[in-house]
């Protein structure tokens, strides 16, 4: 009998197999990020801060402009964001060497300190499950989060994971 939940040889997907794809889309992110917002909450941040973090930590010396177009968020938000991570001593805001308007950003030791123990816990977390469900399934779970990136920044998400975040 085969299984009916079984989408690999549908050519689309019913109504309740997509809401059930969205729901353990859902549930997936909240047991990702679960042990992070603990560490978040102890110092009173949350993702928006770990987000900056991540980023900040990936490309050390990403200006205000790049974190922005990465995050996708408003200058003010950013801005709320990046004065407590200054004022708190995680992050480093410095003057840039060949445009002095722009602000580039590093991580200080405390910053690196948080950064590193917050994605130790993300990727472990990736590890198993990756570990768990094979290569295959790897490969088709990015082709999956690949087809669901806006259009517009898709080049951009590209290059980030390339390692090119210019």
């Amino acid at each position: 009998m085969q299984n009916p939940n079984r989408s690999d040889q549908l050519l689309f997907l019913t109504d309740e197999q997509l809401r059930q794809g969205i729901e353990m889309m859902f549930f997936a992110y909240r047991g990702f990020t679960a042990y992070p917002d603990r560490i978040l909450r102890e110092h009173s941040y949350g993702r928006a801060h770990h987000r900056a973090i991540h980023f900040i930590g990936r490309k050390p010396g990403l200006t205000v402009s790049e974190l922005l177009d990465i995050l996708g968020v408003t200058k003010q938000s950013l801005n709320r964001v990046l004065r407590e991570l200054v004022n708190n001593g995680l992050v480093d805001s410095r003057i840039g060497k060949r445009d002095r308007r722009q602000r580039n950003l590093h991580l200080t030791a405390e910053g690196k300190t948080l950064e590193k123990e917050l994605s130790n816990a993300q990727r472990q977390k990736m590890r198993k499950a990756y570990s768990a469900a094979g290569p295959e399934a790897v490969q088709g779970f990015r082709t999956v989060l690949n087809a669901m990136f806006e259009p517009e920044a898709a080049a951009q998400i590209k290059r980030l994971l390339e390692g090119d975040m210019e």
